[in-house]
């Protein structure tokens, strides 16, 4: 970092929103700075998103060939497990897109100062040197807060990294559990259920409410659980995790029911905690700095241009709360910056697609059924099942379906969901099309490769107006 720099904009963290951010202000004539303790990409790129979807795509993989290839005629015997080598790949993947961050930022001018940062006024950022070195002191005319979020920890089940894991650990795992319990059946939980069940742990997840996958469309959701279950998944629903001890070479974990009427123990290797994030805001200077924080951690923004109650302090991503994904945070992280620019910028929330990456995925954008009538929509809804799609027979993926819901009176497509292969790569026609405000009728006469997994999308936006081809 130059000496006696004044930079337009400090961003505070390099997750997806803090690094994206800071490309593109340099890209907009920013002279920026990126301030980030540890490494660049954040829990994303290191220990989120991305080593996961390494270790699902592995495990996957060791599935099918154990199981699934002999009905193609593949028959393998001697199949083994060699748990370093994959976990060694998951590190190879992730290095290379953290060090990829750091390219982008050399190519971009975007400065990466190393260390922790604090706000010491709108105009200032004291960074503590990760190396241990003095203090410094950089001034800016705008700080942006992107310091994303980490798992919640229960106060009776305090995370200790050998026994009782965060997402963190559970993704570093050098032995496989005989049998592994997930508090929590979220996005988090059943998609690290998935890997280890598939390499051999038996494996439960409590969850307090009386489903999984709450936020996603209970229809889809319930449909994956099922699909779960039989890959042997096993679900305590309406129970809420007390404690745990270790006894014996095992970890009890004491349970019991919403309602009180039951309880019990469940023994176990390891438990992982999966019952959400919480802002990262620990640190920041934020109280001295004069910026509100709401009774839950998060920062509050205005609405279109992410600024604080301060003038010149700005926030995205998990610290603002909403849903947290890192699609969010980066396109937060673009219209923040484009604003400040003086160029339009904002996000459409509405069309923030969410994925489940297990097998099959789960991937939805827009309204649930539920939410679409909570809204005051009167809709209506169509289906297609991929056990009906040419490709899904091809492949031996006929599991899930797809699901559209429109508003009954314009048509106007409100929320699509995709239970099935290649649910994560396919909802992005449905988040184009709900950009664009497409009718179901839209959808339904674009005309679409054959044979391919997308056809079942068109067969659905037909089936709104019931009149599918192919069912």
């Amino acid at each position: 970092m130059p000496e006696n720099t004044t930079y337009d904009l400090v961003v505070i963290g390099a997750g997806p929103g803090g690094y994206v951010a800071a490309i593109r202000a340099a890209q907009l004539g920013l002279r920026t700075a990126c301030v980030e303790k540890e490494y660049l990409g954040g829990t994303c790129l290191n220990v989120g998103c991305i080593p996961s979807k390494a270790l699902l795509d592995s495990s996957e993989r060791y599935a099918s060939v154990k199981d699934g290839l002999g009905k193609h005629g593949i028959n393998v015997t001697g199949v083994t497990l060699d748990l370093g080598a994959m976990m060694s790949r998951k590190g190879e993947v992730v290095k290379s897109l953290t060090s990829g961050v750091g390219m982008l930022f050399k190519k971009n001018k975007v400065d990466h100062v190393k260390g922790t940062g604090r706000i010491a006024s709108p105009t200032s950022v004291e960074v503590t040197p990760a190396d241990g070195g003095a203090m410094q002191s950089i001034s800016t005319k705008r700080i942006l807060i992107a310091t994303g979020s980490a798992p919640i920890q229960i106060p009776s089940l305090p995370f200790d990294g050998r026994n009782i894991l965060s997402s963190t650990e559970a993704l570093a795992l050098t032995e496989v559990p005989k049998k592994l319990i997930i508090v929590g059946a979220g996005y988090i939980g059943v998609e690290m259920g998935s890997v280890w069940n598939r390499l051999g742990s038996e494996v439960l997840l409590i969850e307090f409410l009386d489903r999984a996958l709450p936020n996603m469309d209970k229809e889809m959701a319930t449909q994956l659980q099922r699909q779960l279950e039989k890959q042997g998944l096993k679900f305590k629903f309406n129970a809420a995790a007390q404690s745990a001890k270790a006894e014996g070479g095992r970890l009890k974990l004491s349970w019991k029911s919403k309602d009180g009427s039951e309880s019990g123990v469940e023994e176990c290797d390891k438990i992982m905690v999966a019952v959400g994030r919480r802002p990262v805001t620990e640190g920041l200077g934020l109280k001295e700095a004069g910026v509100n924080v709401d009774s839950k951690g998060f920062v509050p923004v205005d609405a279109h241009t992410f600024q604080t109650n301060v003038p010149g302090i700005y926030a995205i991503g998990d610290v603002i709360g909403g849903v947290m994904l890192a699609h969010k945070a980066e396109e937060e992280g673009i219209a923040a910056v484009e604003l400040m620019a003086g160029k339009p910028g904002h996000v459409d929330y509405h069309t923030v697609p969410g994925v489940v990456y297990t097998h099959p995925e789960l991937a939805q954008v827009g309204y649930t059924e539920e939410d679409a009538i909570k809204a005051g929509h009167q809709i209506k809804i169509g289906k297609f099942p991929f056990l009906a799609n040419g490709r899904a027979k091809g492949m031996d993926e006929t599991a899930g379906l797809v699901k559209i819901i429109a508003d009954a009176r314009t048509d106007r497509v409100l929320g699509v969901h995709i239970l099935g292969a290649h649910a994560s790569d396919m909802i992005a026609e449905a988040v184009v099309a709900m950009e664009f405000k497409a009718t179901a009728e839209d959808i339904a006469r674009s005309n679409h490769a054959h044979p391919t997994l997308p056809e079942a999308i068109k067969e659905a936006a037909m089936a709104v107006d019931k009149r599918p081809i192919h069912i």
